[in-house]
């Protein structure tokens, strides 16, 4: 009959693993133990209220395209190619193209050792923005 004394054992074990406190000699309770240092008290949390209804949002209305800007054309024959290039887009013009006066078809490399000898539109005058301008220019000294 040694299997009295392990079943004996095995109780022992289980009734010493039980969650429910004992008081040697008298009946257990249901109550659980206060927490320990190793137990943490549960934690409670609060929900955060709902957040309000967005307020109604404007119709969405698509851009309408406005008039053409209009700049005026500035004089720059005469002047250092890229003196005359800044010039023109001080005054808003940025679609420029630019060619060799000579008829060599060199290209403007280096704008500082050009001078613009014309432009496509005349000083003055006043157009679209959005223009596009020939400077004519041929290298200093020729």
């Amino acid at each position: 009959m040694k299997l009295l004394p392990a079943a004996l054992l095995a109780a022992a074990l289980l009734t010493a693993c039980s969650p429910q406190a004992t008081t040697g000699n008298g009946p257990t309770t249901d109550e659980p133990l206060p927490p320990t240092a190793t137990q943490a008290p549960p934690v409670t949390t609060t929900e955060a209220p709902p957040a309000p209804p967005a307020p109604p949002t404007a119709p969405v209305v698509p851009d309408t395209p406005d008039a053409p800007k209009t700049c005026t054309v500035p004089n720059v024959v005469g002047l250092v190619h890229q003196t005359a290039q800044d010039t023109m887009q001080a005054s808003g013009l940025y679609m420029l193209r630019e060619e060799d006066a000579t008829g060599q078809g060199r290209l403007l490399v280096v704008d500082r050792n050009w001078t613009t000898t014309a432009q496509s539109v005349a000083a003055g005058a006043v157009v679209d923005c959005a223009t596009w301008i020939t400077l004519s220019a041929k290298k200093i000294g020729e």
